[in-house]
């Protein structure tokens, strides 16, 4: 673990998820939502994301394969679990640990919106615009990194490093 260099630490990463988490509660003033995290990756981020939120929320998860065990975007997204409940006039958040080529996020996007949902917005920790293939947007963009592999705070590199405190660049 020495040769990862830290990008963001767990006080920056605070700081910014508390100033998302107030951007969602004004964006939402006095209104439930359903914060979708997709799984593994986001599950610190909304973990964190959701304790800023003061409004009534509930968790769904939905997960998704498009890496496997490899470094690189198969370009092929696996729908590997869904939604539990409907989603149908819920205002929904997914919460995704990091938007890359948006192949995946443009697949869940579609698949969510079928659920016909109020209002849908994406939260992304990390934006790594230099790498879209398909036009994609988040509405709340914790930070918008270089094409680097970065891992901790959720994300991992073939399962490991999910567990780092920081999000780190692996070399």
């Amino acid at each position: 673990m020495s040769d990862l260099k830290v990008l963001f630490t767990r006080e920056q990463i605070a700081a910014r998820v508390a100033e998302l988490g107030q951007q969602i509660n004004k964006d939402f003033a006095g209104e439930p939502v359903v914060l979708v995290g997709v799984l593994k990756g986001a599950a610190i981020f909304l973990s964190d994301l959701s304790r800023q939120i003061q409004l009534d929320s509930t968790f769904d998860f939905i997960a998704v394969s498009s890496y496997g065990n490899k470094k690189q975007n198969s370009g092929e997204v696996k729908l590997l679990k869904d939604v539990d409940q409907s989603m149908e006039g819920r205002n929904v958040i997914l919460v995704e640990d990091i938007l890359d080529t948006g192949l995946t996020m443009s697949y869940l996007k579609k698949m969510i919106q079928a659920h016909h949902p109020k209002a849908f917005r994406i939260a992304a920790l990390l934006d790594k615009k230099c790498r879209r293939q398909q036009p994609m947007f988040a509405d709340y963009v914790g930070f918008e990194i270089p094409d680097e592999f970065v891992v901790g705070y959720g994300m991992d590199c073939a399962e490991r490093y999910r567990n780092l405190p920081d999000i780190c660049v692996i070399p």
